[in-house]
C-alpha cells in the first residue's frame, strides 16, 4: 500500500475545494483506489493537500497520467502560486513494533 500526498499552494482568498473532490470522484473509479482525504493546514489556510491511499505505486501512476486528471488539474492554475508537489511514502507494517518505556 502507498500514501500519496499532492499539495498544494493556494494565492489569497481562492477555493479550490470543488476541483479537489471533483478530482476524488474521478480517482474511485480507478482500480487500486482505496481512500482520499482534503487536508487543510492548521497554521496557514493557503496550503492544502489530499492525502491518498492507492493498493500499488502502479495504479497511482496509472491515475496519475490519465488526461482526466490532467485536465481537472488544469482547472487549478489560476488558484496555485505554484505547481502542486507530489510525495509518495509505503506503507510499512508496524507490526513486530515494541513499546519502549523511557525513565
Amino acid at each position: 500500500m502507498i500514501k500519496v500526498i499532492v499539495g498544494y499552494r493556494l494565492k489569497p482568498g481562492a477555493d479550490i475545494h470543488p476541483i479537489l473532490t471533483k478530482l476524488r470522484s474521478y480517482a474511485i473509479t480507478f482500480p487500486g483506489f482505496i481512500s482520499a482525504e482534503n487536508l487543510v493546514s492548521a497554521q496557514d489556510s493557503s496550503i492544502v493537500a489530499i492525502l491518498y491511499t492507492w493498493d500499488r505505486i502502479e495504479n497511482w501512476k496509472t491515475w496519475e497520467n490519465t488526461k482526466i486528471r490532467k485536465q481537472i488539474l488544469n482547472e487549478t492554475e489560476e488558484l496555485l502560486l505554484e505547481q502542486p508537489r507530489i510525495t509518495i511514502y509505503r506503507v510499512e507494517p508496524t507490526t513486530g513494533w515494541a513499546y519502549t518505556h523511557l525513565e
